[in-house]
């Protein structure tokens, strides 16, 4: 299993993946140890959060292996290239674009491609994505899961938009990868306030969720 097998596994088994739109770069390093504390530890920087990559920086400084710590919102390629360049280990878009995937590849990185329909699903696959990032998941839900996994089930599936702890573990059970899960943990609220107790508690209440359907390790 060479490096971007292994990280590909890592992001499987730690099943909740927190995207994390910052208003500020000083919170990421305090918010992703409140998620850390609860359980969940692959975290995805968007490039929405300001001074993204060098948080990027500040993260993989921070915690080394007690995290994976990745970068999302990524639309062209030169950002996709700057975010490898900062130390991203996963790279998320939420739409096709197979042109990020050689590099990604290059460096040992795994990376997700957005997609909606079945056909972009399967495109984006042949395109070499290791992950499809089904979005917005809140349109689509578990039953669509189930269906296009049926006649796909080679897919990687990870839904984003829409999952939260009513629906997290249903999810999973139709045979998702792995969640991406936004706002209904990273609220804006908890970062207003900087409640990271708060945080770290509905990230153990996903990381709850998530277990009632599968074993859920760490990333060391």
């Amino acid at each position: 299993m060479n490096k971007r097998q292994q990280r590909v596994q890592r992001l499987i088994d730690a099943a909740v993946i927190a995207v994390v739109r910052s208003p500020r770069r000083d919170l990421i390093v305090p918010l992703s140890n409140a998620l850390i504390a609860g359980g969940v530890v692959a975290i995805e920087i968007t490039t929405t959060t300001p001074d993204a990559l060098n948080a990027i920086r500040d993260a993989r400084a921070a915690f080394g292996d007690r995290a994976m710590i990745g970068v999302g919102t990524v639309l062209e390629n030169i950002t996709c290239r700057a975010a490898l360049d900062a130390g991203a280990e996963f790279v998320v878009s939420p739409i096709m674009r197979p042109s990020m995937v050689q590099g990604c590849h290059a460096a040992d990185v795994p990376v997700m491609l957005g997609a909606y329909t079945p056909t972009e699903a399967q495109l984006a696959y042949e395109g070499g994505a290791d992950f499809i990032k089904l979005f917005p998941a809140d349109t689509l839900g578990p039953q669509f899961v189930r269906a296009l996994r049926a006649p796909l089930p080679h897919l990687r599936l990870v839904p984003t938009g829409g999952v939260d702890l009513s629906n997290a573990a249903e999810f999973l059970a139709a045979g998702c990868a792995a969640l991406g899960v936004g706002s209904s943990l990273v609220s804006a609220e908890i970062l207003k306030n900087q409640d990271w107790a708060e945080l770290t508690r509905i990230a153990e209440a996903f990381i709850t969720a998530a277990r009632s359907v599968r074993p859920v390790g760490n990333v060391k």
